[in-house]
């Protein structure tokens, strides 16, 4: 089993990890600090790369990407034994898909504050991991 962290590029990034680092210290579990590239990201990527470059970029680069995203996030909380992984597709399907097909005991997330009509018409990336994970989530509140 594994304990996932998901992270964006918030400060509440930290947060999420300790609160992972402690879940797997306290369960004798391996730490995944995971961050998820959107399509649109990876479109702006590859358009500008184009337009630099005049080469398309790799899929395989794109998610390297997102693993040094999470990298930086595990660099900046001076965790231990903790491994990045970089995704790319919609955060929350991705992240629950991940924590699904890895055998996650937990699933560490922390939502933005937003009102429940700023909710109803932006949607939200940790309201729809709750409502479709089958692994138990913890949600933090990280101000």
């Amino acid at each position: 089993m594994v304990i996932v962290a998901a992270v964006d590029r918030s400060e509440r990034a930290p947060a999420i990890v300790e609160e992972a680092v402690e879940l797997g210290e306290a369960f004798d579990e391996p730490v995944e600090v995971v961050h998820v590239l959107t399509r649109q990201t990876f479109i702006d990527l590859e358009r500008t790369s184009v337009s630099d470059t005049g080469n398309t970029i790799p899929t395989d680069d794109i998610l390297e990407i997102a693993e040094d995203i999470a990298q930086e996030v595990v660099d900046d909380s001076s965790a231990v034994d903790v491994s990045p992984v970089g995704l790319l597709g919609d955060p929350a399907d991705e992240v629950v898909n991940y924590a699904e097909s890895n055998d996650a005991r937990y699933l560490v997330i922390a939502g933005r504050k937003r009102s429940p009509v700023g909710k109803a018409l932006f949607g939200s990336t940790v309201q729809s991991v709750m409502l479709d994970s089958d692994v138990p989530v913890v949600s933090i509140r990280a101000d």
